[in-house]
């Protein structure tokens, strides 16, 4: 078996691609260390270093006690929770409903039907005309304002509805045969088949309700029902929000700086997300591929 040798040049392009790569992950990784780092870092060594500290001598978790320990975080969480795993649950549920059949191409209405659920990615209804749409059907202080209106995203029904279509057609033929009708076809055969797009767009759906942030604000006047991201937004604009959260835990106003329990938030509202990237990473790309480009 022969083996390629490479020469000088193809050794210095290489190596100069891997120093370049790995400056990039570096400079793209920096801030979430410094985040971090932040978060940990008693006063006295920010006072002391001018506020910018790289590698902490001394290391708190007091920040992330006083978030813990305030009332907003653990309702706001449970709330972004609810929002993550019903609303993703829904969206996988709807999309998958409607992307079968449009990956039919016997299906009367079909090209009609496609038509007008493109047209939405290109216009939308606008903002007023959506607000009031979610106020005439009740919807308005309600968690379920943060899931319905989004219930079935365009992007991710067309990625989908091609996934479906590169499927083995004989395989559900042959499930009617043995007499399943549609349902029992996608049930039984399309979506065991279906896993690397499941996780794909289930990952998707999954962050843009991790990271809801406009529909909260929109829609909700209930602090109690803010989810973490809006917590998020009215701590990095009220600095007296950090101020009530360390005066909750006795002895805080004098160990850590404000800016640490943004810095914790930062890191709590953040870290969920990371956490599950490594076990769906596997099927990401190739959901994404096989979903974007038809064999």
């Amino acid at each position: 078996m022969s083996t390629q040798i490479k020469s000088t040049s193809d050794r210095i392009i290489d190596a100069s691609f891997y120093i370049i790569l790995t400056i990039v992950g570096l400079l793209t990784l920096f801030p979430m260390y410094y985040v971090f780092v932040m978060s940990i870092t008693p006063l006295q060594e920010t006072v002391r270093n001018g506020g910018f500290v790289m590698i902490p001598s001394e290391v708190t978790f007091s920040a992330y006690q006083a978030i813990f320990d305030s009332p907003r975080l653990p309702q706001s969480l449970k709330v972004t929770a609810t929002i993550t795993v019903v609303g993703t649950f829904l969206n996988l549920v709807f999309t998958m409903l409607l992307a079968y059949p449009l990956s039919r191409k016997q299906l009367p209405g079909r090209k009609i039907c496609l038509f007008l659920i493109v047209f939405t990615m290109v216009f939308s209804g606008g903002l007023i005309p959506t607000y009031l749409v979610v106020k005439e059907f009740g919807l308005l202080d309600s968690i379920w304002a943060m899931i319905i209106p989004g219930l079935i995203s365009t992007f991710n029904l067309l990625i989908t509805k091609t996934f479906f279509e590169n499927l083995s057609i004989e395989i559900q033929e042959a499930a009617k045969i043995d007499g399943c009708n549609d349902l029992q076809t996608l049930y039984l055969v399309v979506l065991p088949l279906s896993k690397a797009i499941i996780a794909t767009i289930g990952l998707f759906y999954a962050v843009a309700h991790w990271n809801e942030f406009f529909a909260g604000i929109m829609y909700l006047t209930s602090e109690r029902l803010y989810p973490l991201q809006v917590i998020l937004r009215d701590m990095l604009q009220q600095p007296n929000m950090s101020m009530e959260m360390m005066s909750q835990v006795q002895g805080l106003e004098a160990e850590l700086p404000p800016m640490a329990i943004r810095m914790a938030m930062v890191v709590t509202t953040t870290l969920p997300i990371l956490l599950v990237y490594p076990f769906v990473q596997k099927y990401f790309t190739k959901g994404v591929m096989l979903g974007a480009i038809k064999g």
